[in-house]
């Protein structure tokens, strides 16, 4: 695998989402407005998390490290993304390229686990109930969260490192809205086969893992309910597992598109599009998923934004 050759290609140009102008200006308040509410969705979730009594469970645990995720996610991508509707050239150096590659696959990584270890939280919840604080203890949430963020830095780090030392010595334009590993290995001049085969190993097993994890999570969860003999608990047990199986669903279908299919039909422009939906879209959903589906989230949120406890929510914010 060649050196990379720092003298030759020292930035690289973003095409963006469109070249058409007059789509620019709509496009970056649609975007902005997005941003905005993904930002606000997912830190005021957490806040909600960290404020209220009524949340301090493992699942709202889980959760709130959900919403750290997307916020990263999001904010690794979107404000460069929204750059590409302002500028004439959206130029983004060599290392900041680098980085933003690194956040993306470490973020995507680490959700992609995360709503692994927040199906197996549902399965002890509904199958274990009487052992349900016991088995998910303070200890066991932290080991269940930790591993997913070092596990996804360290392929993060990996992919990063194969990538950036492959030789650009043509084009330096990137026809994508950030600096991602198909169209950056398109612009190399090396043989990028044993990335392509990596890329396609690491998504794969990654996919097939945390689903696999997902799935016998959820067979156990659903033969758990059937056997309830209160209307009302399988009606309780289906909600609190409803608003996951919703974000599984969006996040995981996406990526199963992205990056499952054989190269050879892989088109930039599609790719783009479904690039849109799960880096920018899904983070903004995750918050309003987890919040208009679930009665205590919505009940902590009346509480936090009575009159009477912005004062408590600011000290407690301080702590």
């Amino acid at each position: 695998m060649a050196e990379i050759n720092f003298t030759r290609v020292t930035e690289f140009i973003l095409l963006g989402i469109t070249d058409k102008k007059e789509l620019k200006i709509p496009l970056f308040i649609i975007f902005l407005s997005i941003y905005m509410v993904t930002v606000v969705g997912n830190l005021g979730l957490i806040t909600l998390i960290r404020i209220d009594s009524r949340l301090k469970t493992p699942m709202y645990f889980f959760l709130s490290h959900l919403a750290f995720v997307d916020f990263c996610y999001s904010s690794s991508i979107t404000p460069k993304m929204l750059g590409n509707f302002l500028y004439e050239k959206n130029i983004i150096s060599f290392y900041a390229c680098a980085t933003q590659l690194g956040c993306f696959i470490n973020f995507m990584n680490a959700e992609c686990l995360l709503l692994a270890s927040m199906a197996y939280d549902r399965y002890m919840a509904i199958c274990n109930p009487l052992l349900y604080m016991v088995l998910m203890s303070p200890k066991i949430c932290v080991q269940l969260v930790a591993a997913p963020y070092i596990y996804s830095f360290m392929v993060a780090l990996y992919h990063v490192i194969l990538t950036f030392r492959l030789s650009y010595c043509g084009s330096n334009i990137i026809n994508h809205f950030y600096c991602d590993d198909m169209p950056l290995l398109r612009l190399s001049c090396s043989d990028t086969h044993f990335k392509q085969m990596w890329i396609f190993a690491c998504a794969g097993i990654m996919l097939i893992l945390s689903l696999m994890v997902i799935f016998v999570s959820y067979v156990f969860i659903i033969s758990a309910i059937l056997r309830m003999q209160s209307a009302e608990g399988r009606h309780k047990a289906f909600s609190t597992c409803g608003s996951h199986m919703m974000a599984v669903t969006i996040f995981y279908g996406t990526l199963i598109f992205m990056y499952l299919q054989p190269s050879s039909n892989h088109s930039l422009d599609t790719d783009k599009m479904a690039s849109v939906f799960y880096t920018v879209i899904v983070p903004m959903l995750n918050p309003l998923i987890y919040s208009l589906r679930n009665k205590e989230v919505k009940d902590a949120l009346k509480k936090a934004l009575s009159n009477n406890n912005y004062a408590l929510i600011l000290i407690k914010l301080r702590q």
